[in-house]
């Protein structure tokens, strides 16, 4: 063993304990009395709700054409709207996930967002979110921290407490002190040669027998690498064709890991990008047309590889953003930062089909600040309805303090 490699190892073990930056996938485990999974898929840069489910007819559709006129999605022709029911289309990118919803393994939740926040700030609102505290971005802790907190440890078999692809865990993740960070399981690794591993993994351990949070993190870290050196993802073949960029290999990996059985609770997916103040897209065409396109072919390729496997029954996919775009687009053909959005939620327990929530309108009056879709739905109320009759967890209030679900929407059975 020479120095080069040791320091190698050294630092490949503690940047798996550091991490930087935004999350792309994270990893979960508690039992609250069930196995199922939530997914979180989270849309970084406010994405335009408007487009993704732009009005058919009546005033909110005079309004629509009337604030955008290059953006607009047509209502036939080249590029139109697919019809949900006679009030709302659904982008036509997102043809793949149209399958689902006439399945009813989809459903649409309608200006949802922070009712509570006025904030057009990514920053603030990804962070009141991620914590779970509108208004409050001082809180220790992640709601999917609390929501590990408030179910007990699952015990038996593999189990990775909580994992991220990327530099660092997400901010909802906050606090959480089983958390690690991974590019992919095989990276995760100090080296590739095993028997070279095994003596650099206990020579390292020898340096992580104090009794300080270091040497705990430490301890965590190599404990971590052993586990990952069960798991078999490299010769991994899907069920279905992934599509070839970034948000579907994550995806891709996530369905491996899924499959092989291990002890799973939430896994956290990014997919940014859409901050789109200019060049937007004409039509239904352009930039916001290829994000939504990555969206809904990588979200249809997981869900069939599930499918495949018989594992739709457990699987819960929330998609959202921290807020949504104004409705009328500015002088560089985009939009600007927003109020309400939507949100998707998908799997094989999902009252799918349908929309959901209250449309407030388009009318000048009706839009938050005369400017925004207004945010009817609190993006809590949706989340909690999972976690309670899907994950079994009944302490809501301890996962989002100084909220309480009161009547659900039933999006989900259980």
């Amino acid at each position: 063993m020479n120095r080069r490699n040791f320091m190698m190892g050294c630092s490949s073990a503690i940047a798996a304990m550091a991490g930087a930056q935004i999350t792309s996938l994270t990893f979960a485990t508690s039992d609250g009395g069930s196995d199922d999974v939530l997914v979180v898929v989270f849309l970084r840069g406010g994405w335009d709700a408007i487009s993704v489910l732009p009005p058919l007819d009546g005033p909110d559709r005079a309004a629509y054409e009337a604030a955008r006129p290059h953006l607009r999605i047509p209502i036939r022709g080249k590029n139109a709207a697919l019809g949900l029911n006679n009030q709302f289309g659904l982008h036509q990118s997102l043809e793949p996930l149209l399958e689902l919803y006439q399945g009813k393994q989809l459903a649409i939740v309608l200006a949802a967002g922070m009712p509570t926040s006025d904030t057009r700030s990514h920053f603030d609102a990804m962070r009141y979110m991620e914590l779970g505290t509108p208004n409050q971005n001082s809180t220790t802790t992640g709601w999917i921290t609390r929501h590990l907190q408030a179910s007990p440890a699952k015990s038996g078999g593999l189990s990775l407490p909580a994992v991220t692809i990327d530099a660092a865990t997400a901010a909802s993740l906050l606090g959480s002190p089983e958390a690690v960070a991974m590019r992919n399981p095989r990276e995760f690794l100090l080296v590739d040669d095993k028997d070279f591993r095994k003596s650099l993994t206990k020579l390292i351990g020898d340096l992580y027998k104090g009794d300080s949070w270091l040497h705990a993190a430490g301890r965590r870290t190599l404990a971590t690498i052993r586990l990952v050196e069960q798991i078999k993802t490299e010769d991994y073949k899907p069920a279905v064709k992934y599509p070839e960029h970034e948000f579907g290999e994550r995806l891709k990996t996530l369905a491996s890991l899924l499959k092989q059985g291990l002890s799973m609770k939430v896994a956290t997916v990014d997919l940014g990008g859409w901050d789109t103040h200019q060049w937007q897209g004409e039509h239904g065409e352009g930039y916001l047309a290829e994000l939504l396109g990555q969206l809904s072919g990588g979200l249809a390729a997981f869900y069939k590889d599930m499918a495949a496997a018989n594992l739709t029954r457990k699987l819960n996919i929330v998609v959202m953003s921290e807020f949504g775009r104004r409705l009328a687009e500015n002088a560089s053909r985009g939009t600007d930062h927003g109020h309400g959005s939507a949100m998707l939620v998908l799997g094989g327990n999902v009252n799918g089909g349908r929309l959901y929530g209250t449309w407030p309108g388009l009318g000048a009056e009706q839009l938050y600040d005369r400017a925004d879709l207004r945010a009817t739905t609190d993006y809590r109320a949706v989340i909690a309805e999972i976690l309670k009759f899907r994950l079994k967890n009944e302490r809501i209030g301890m996962v989002f303090p100084g909220y309480s679900l009161g009547q659900p929407m039933g999006i989900v059975r259980g």
